[in-house]
């Protein structure tokens, strides 16, 4: 057997190979392996060869990535460092032997079983497939989802949960996140993607606020208006025209204990009829969640302070 054959094979450091050249300090024999070049007799370092372990970076089309696999992310309850084990077909896409993929089916079921340390880790795991879940529903982006699931951890890690309905504690996490982000969400609006009533997850919420002490900016209603101009199809025009109208109702201080959704919906509506828009009382309430009759209540406030 030569000696090149093992690295035919695999990777191995132990390999040593020896060279010509002797030692420039004793003149004894060097040996040099995979790592480094040095001498048997007195044992000075001739050379390094060390491998870098460190991430294997390539350029793509795109830009430059490296190969370590996905990223930590909160939204697991593992970090997202869980092991998947395939089925049916190897790495080269070859299909597997009977044994081999009962031999599969096998670490799986054991896997599986494994998955979960402690109830507080199935609990964990449970609430964040619920955030993960809402926040999809609500087309949430990535790190307000994030930053819902790190909540929830706290939570958890304050026995916050205990005597609580997980699913009432999931959705009030993504409120709060919402809320700490500005997002333009009511409670209203999360509230039907849990898998339990109104009033639990406003209880949820309060005890996160109150608890942990969140760092939630007074509502504003100009932030309703952009999502409500897009939910409705309004022009840019219209949608210029009712943030105008939200700024001089906050000045005339007719904005004190409004519903915000529906107030800014008003806006909305006013904005529409001052442009001939195709905008009835109807689809603006439907769109804010609101009812007609508060449509119609904003809209006098408004017209106080347009004339």
């Amino acid at each position: 057997m030569t000696t090149s054959e093992p690295y035919e094979r695999a990777f191995d450091e132990d390999i040593q190979r020896g060279t010509t050249e002797p030692c420039p300090e004793c003149g004894g024999p060097v040996r040099t392996n995979s790592a480094e070049t040095v001498c048997a007799d007195c044992g000075l370092i001739i050379d390094e060869q060390s491998i870098d372990r460190g991430p294997e970076w390539h350029r793509d089309d795109a830009d430059t990535a490296k190969r370590t696999g996905a990223p930590l992310t909160p939204a697991r309850h593992d970090r997202g460092l869980s092991t998947v084990i395939g089925s049916g077909q190897d790495a080269t896409g070859t299909d597997l032997s009977g044994q081999k993929r009962r031999r599969l089916a096998r670490m799986r079921r054991e896997q599986s079983r494994a998955r979960w340390r402690s109830k507080q880790e199935r609990n964990l795991g449970h609430g964040l497939t619920e955030i993960r879940r809402i926040a999809s529903a609500l087309g949430l982006a990535d790190s307000v989802r994030d930053q819902a699931c790190q909540l929830f951890r706290t939570a958890q890690n304050e026995r916050l949960l205990k005597g609580r309905s997980i699913e009432a504690m999931a959705a009030a996490s993504v409120f709060g996140a919402c809320r700490c982000n500005g997002e333009s969400w009511l409670i209203d609006d999360v509230a039907p993607m849990a898998q339990v009533g109104q009033n639990r997850v406003e209880n949820a919420y309060t005890v996160l606020n109150e608890e942990l002490g969140l760092p939630t900016p007074p509502v504003s209603l100009d932030q309703f208006v952009p999502r409500l101009a897009s939910d409705l199809g309004c022009t840019d025009v219209v949608r210029r025209r009712a943030e105008e109208l939200v700024v001089q109702a906050v000045d005339a201080g007719i904005t004190t204990g409004v519903h915000p959704s529906g107030f800014a919906a008003a806006c909305l509506y006013m904005a529409a009829c001052v442009h001939d828009a195709p905008l009835t009382q109807a689809d603006a309430a439907a769109a804010a969640g609101v009812t007609v009759e508060t449509i119609r209540s904003h809209r006098d406030r408004l017209l106080s302070i347009v004339e």
